[in-house]
């Protein structure tokens, strides 16, 4: 005999049951800042945007002149520790053996793919639209697993026209749906300050905060606050930090870009929020890449260096 199927007591052991091991079992939670004990550790990496107009098409439809090959052989001639490597400057058909490649040769000269990034806009509403966003991120996550990337960039993206507690609502739904693809991989997904719905910190936190996956994070890039204190905002996001790309320079609202007062007081906030992972320079001065580029990682190498 069953003992008290559909009895009032049997009813409440059953709920209790069930209550607990639902306590019982991992709950997702909102984002919070990653905790960090031990001093800063910041290592050096190179993004291939830095290197947009050789690794691109030219302007005349002319192939590129360098490769993922020759950019990872760039880094390591440079002494950089890894290197980021853009998803726009894949070849278009690039297969999974290609990926496998990439990976080989970066591994055999020393150098750590840092991560990769992608272009995307999720303020979408629900429909084909967004769904394509998604899928676009979802295949560039596996993509990261066979390069060995830890992390990938992404974009909030433009609201075009829609409110921004709509594009922000939407964005953390994609987010969301990304992340639990990118949890399986081991792959953070880190939201990069780049204008359109999270120009200023206060929605770029709303947004991650809220996220309810560990696996989402701040892409910091330092040079994409334009706001009225662009130091003081990269302070409030430091600790949300999962990569950090480095602009060099910093340009607050109604001002000229400044380099010099940048340098120190940017890495001086990495290492108050101790952050610890990749600092990859992302190069968008007007002098040739291979001029300056070598200039700033040594700067950087300094920084980094410095007690």
């Amino acid at each position: 005999m069953n003992p008290d199927p559909c009895t009032r007591r049997g009813f409440l052991r059953r709920g209790t049951t069930a209550l607990l091991a639902a306590s019982a079992a991992p709950a997702l939670r909102a984002v919070e800042p990653f905790v960090h004990t031990d001093p800063a550790r910041l290592r050096l990496s190179l993004a291939a945007y830095s290197f947009r107009d050789e690794l691109g098409k030219g302007r005349d439809g002319s192939a590129p002149t360098l490769d993922m090959f020759g950019f990872l052989d760039y880094c390591a001639a440079n002494g950089c520790e890894g290197a980021e490597l853009t998803s726009y400057y894949f070849p278009k058909d690039a297969d999974d053996a290609y990926l496998v490649r990439v990976r080989r040769h970066a591994f055999l000269r020393g150098v750590s793919v840092s991560g990769t990034a992608v272009g995307n806009n999720f303020t979408h509403p629900r429909g084909p639209e967004r769904d394509k966003q998604v899928a676009h991120v979802k295949d560039w996550i596996a993509k990261a697993a066979l390069l060995g990337a830890p992390h990938i960039r992404v974009f909030a993206g433009d609201p075009k026209g829609r409110p921004s507690d709509e594009a922000i609502r939407n964005t953390i739904e994609s987010l969301e749906e990304c992340a639990e693809t990118a949890a399986k991989h081991g792959i953070f997904l880190g939201v990069e300050n780049h204008g359109g719905i999270v120009a200023e910190s206060s929605a770029l936190l709303e947004i991650v905060r809220t996220v309810r996956n560990p696996w989402v994070g701040i892409n910091l890039d330092t040079g994409n606050f334009h706001t009225k204190d662009p130091h003081g905002d990269l302070e409030k996001c430091a600790p949300y930090a999962v990569n950090v790309q480095y602009k060099g320079y910093i340009q607050a609202r109604g001002e000229k870009a400044k380099h010099a007062d940048d340098v120190h007081m940017t890495f001086d906030i990495l290492r108050r929020a101790k952050y610890q992972g990749w600092v990859a320079l992302e190069y968008e001065w007007p002098e040739p890449p291979r001029v300056k580029v070598p200039q700033m990682l040594r700067e950087m190498r300094g920084e980094i260096g410095r007690a």
